[in-house]
Order: structure tokens, then sequence, then C-alpha cells
């Protein structure tokens, strides 16, 4: 089991390098694109920056806590109280995640309206939908751990 937790814990921590090449590198020419393309709302850029770089923070929170539960798994600890805290805490960074783009689909319009380019619209949708179908799936595993745990218990007291 370590050789599949250590590759999944690799996975974990490649994912984390595109999005923070991003936040470094791409997302000050967002929200520069968006004060060109709107002009008249300087603050704009602003909630731009703010958005994305709180989004960032809950998936980086989100990878950690995937992190954490890697470990636990390594540990034989996978059905503990640390486990579902850990899959609670990811589903409350998806979330955020959704929350922010639902948050910023009024300037992801304004955008789409003035550059005319609707796909933004639909990307900004996806993000959305695919936040909160991770935060019900980290719902769902919650919950089940959660059932495992409990019969688990109940199964060492009976013994």
């Amino acid at each position: 089991m370590k050789r599949e937790t250590l590759f999944l814990k690799i996975a974990v921590f490649l994912m984390g390098i595109p999005v923070l090449a991003l936040c470094i590198f791409v997302v000050p020419v967002i929200a520069r694109g968006f004060s060109e393309v709107i002009p008249g709302m300087d603050y704009i850029p602003y909630l731009v920056i703010i958005g994305l770089y709180a989004t960032a923070l809950a998936y980086f929170l989100a990878l950690y806590q995937a992190y954490r539960l890697l470990s636990y798994i390594d540990r034989n600890e996978a059905f503990s109280g640390l486990s579902v805290k850990a899959l609670k805490n990811i589903k409350y960074c998806a979330i955020a995640i959704s929350s922010v783009y639902v948050f910023l689909m009024p300037i992801i319009y304004l955008f789409a309206e003035y550059d005319d380019a609707p796909g933004v619209i639909v990307v900004g949708m996806i993000i959305i939908l695919g936040a909160l179908v991770i935060a019900v799936f980290a719902a769902v595993l919650q919950k089940l751990l959660r059932t495992a745990i409990d019969i688990k218990s109940e199964n060492e007291l009976t013994v």
C-alpha cells in the first residue's frame, strides 16, 4: 500500500505546481485583461485577483488535506476521526471554490459581454459544477467513512 499512496502523494504535489505557476504568472495578466476590457470600473481587477487567489488558497488547502488523508492511510489510520475531518475539510474547500466563482460570475459575464467571448461563462460554470461535484463526493465519502467507523467500533465492543 505504501507504493500506491506514495504515487498519490506525488500526484497531489504535482497537481499543485501548475496552479502555483498560474498564480504567479497568469493571474496578474488576467486582472490586467479585465481592467482593459471593462474600462471605468477600476475595482474589477482587484476583485478578480482576490477571487482567484482565494480559489487557489482553497485548492491548496484541499490538496494538503488530501495529502494528510494519504498519510493516515499509510499509518493504517484510514478508519479514524482524522480521516473524516480531512474529508470534511476537502468538502468545505470545494464549497468555498464554488462560492467564490458564483461571486465572480457577474464579473465573468461582464468580461464575456465586452470581449464577445461566451465560452468564458461556460468555463466559469464548469468550475462551479466541478467543485460542487467534488464537495458532494467528499460528503458521501465522509458519511460512508463515518458509518464504517461506527460499525467497526460496534464490532470491537461485541467481541
